[in-house]
């Protein structure tokens, strides 16, 4: 349940152009110079001891950051996530629709009592649970037929697997299904970054760097994940907390009243989940524009006007330097963690009482609000220090957007459902 950050070395793209021997950061200069303070006053010192604009306007050998390498933007990143929700509640409305009549025209055919009333939202769902069920017995006696001729030991074996898995399947809940079916697609994608031709291809397409200016790897990297166990810790926690927010959803469209009914809620899920994967990635692109890139951008100035400048690096021969928490690099990120953290906080907030079990040892149960408050701690202490190894300011986007859909979702889905009737209506 991890987004984890790609190593591409942005600092590799910087050096060349200002050939930095440090990365050092001066952040304050000593509180006094016993031998300058007695020669001169405090406004002779300021006149010789040179501004830091000074240095860097003097500086013929160093080139402005801000004009070899401008501040990546955000625009076209807010857009893409503006529109791209827009797009995906549209089309789930659309097929959600579209999914309903369907089901209560099978209804109305099957019995006659439909005709004085519509059919509700449980018994479209036992519906579609029957012709499921029928589905599967289908293909387990197709089975049966292509495995005549095999012989009866290995046939009774592959037909039991069979079997155990469609009657897993039928019983899963609808989000659990859908669930399934996104990791199908990430296995899919991560099978492809095991290719190395395709491996130029898979950093460009697949992954999102702030720096690159596309705008397109918001979504694809959503499904994209380049370690196993990556894509293992993902999974689980798709499956289960995708599946819980997917009852959420189907509870809270209970509500509404019979012109709002609907036969499934896979497509609200999956709509939630790509916009909940947008919102993430963008909070992860304008953090890294906004705060780490200005970060990066004065660290390598600052070095580069101590190699360059003879007065700088007097200076700097005497002062003090201090650590500095900027960046060395700024990677970029792949992964449905941000997604999921949305699906896990609107879990947590729908079912307080809930408990989650730990994968990893001490294998305790705990709380789900205390769990997912745990994960938003160590979120924020990572970004505080600095830690690399996972997309905090993505998960924390996560959290967030989870924390304003169960607040604002139902009511924004009812409208899109709302608005949709209102367009393809025989009045309208």
């Amino acid at each position: 349940m991890f987004r984890t950050t790609n190593v591409l070395k942005t600092s590799r793209n910087l050096r060349p152009c200002i050939h930095p021997s440090s990365c050092t950061f001066v952040h304050s200069l000593p509180r006094n110079f016993s031998r300058i303070g007695r020669l001169t006053s405090e406004k002779s010192f300021r006149n010789i001891l040179p501004t830091f604009r000074d240095q860097v306007a003097r500086s013929t050998g160093v080139e402005s950051f801000s004009s070899r390498f401008p501040r990546p933007t955000i625009r076209n990143q807010v857009l893409f996530f503006v529109g791209g929700s827009l797009l995906a509640y549209s089309i789930a409305a659309s097929q959600t629709e579209i999914d309903t009549k369907y089901w209560s025209k099978q209804l109305v055919s099957v019995s006659h009592r439909w005709t004085l009333r519509p059919p509700t939202t449980e018994e479209m769902r036992k519906a579609q649970y029957l012709e499921l069920g029928k589905y599967l017995q289908t293909q387990v006696n197709q089975l049966k037929d292509k495995l005549a001729e095999w012989p009866l030991a290995l046939r009774n074996l592959i037909l039991s697997v069979y079997v155990q898995a469609a009657q897993s399947y039928l019983d899963a809940p609808e989000g659990r299904r859908l669930c399934w079916l996104i990791c199908g697609v990430n296995t899919a994608i991560y099978l492809v970054w095991k290719i190395p031709r395709l491996a130029p291809f898979m950093n460009r397409s697949f992954t999102h760097h702030p720096l690159s200016g596309r705008s397109y790897t918001l979504l694809t990297s959503m499904f994209s994940h380049q370690s196993f166990i990556h894509l293992l810790a993902n999974s689980m926690a798709l499956a289960s907390f995708g599946s819980a927010a997917t009852h959420y959803f189907t509870l809270e469209q209970l509500k509404h009243d019979e012109h709002q009914q609907e036969a499934t809620a896979k497509w609200h899920f999956l709509a939630f989940f790509i916009s909940a994967g947008l919102f993430s990635g963008l909070v992860s692109h304008v953090a890294a524009s906004k705060i780490l890139f200005p970060r990066l951008v004065n660290q390598y100035t600052t070095s580069a006007v101590m190699n360059n400048s003879p007065a700088a690096a007097a200076i700097s021969s005497t002062v003090v330097k201090t650590a500095t928490a900027a960046p060395r690099e700024i990677l970029p990120s792949l992964g449905a963690s941000g997604a999921i953290y949305a699906a896990v906080t609107v879990s947590a907030l729908a079912f307080p009482d809930a408990q989650v079990s730990l994968i990893f040892p001490p294998f305790i149960s705990l709380p789900i609000q205390t769990g997912v408050g745990g994960l938003v701690m160590l979120d924020m202490i990572g970004i505080v220090r600095g830690w690399r190894m996972f997309d905090h300011y993505a998960h924390l986007g996560g959290a967030a957007f989870g924390a304003i859909y169960y607040m604002y979702g139902p009511q924004w889905w009812a409208f899109m459902r709302g608005g949709y009737q209102q367009l393809h209506s025989p009045t309208s």
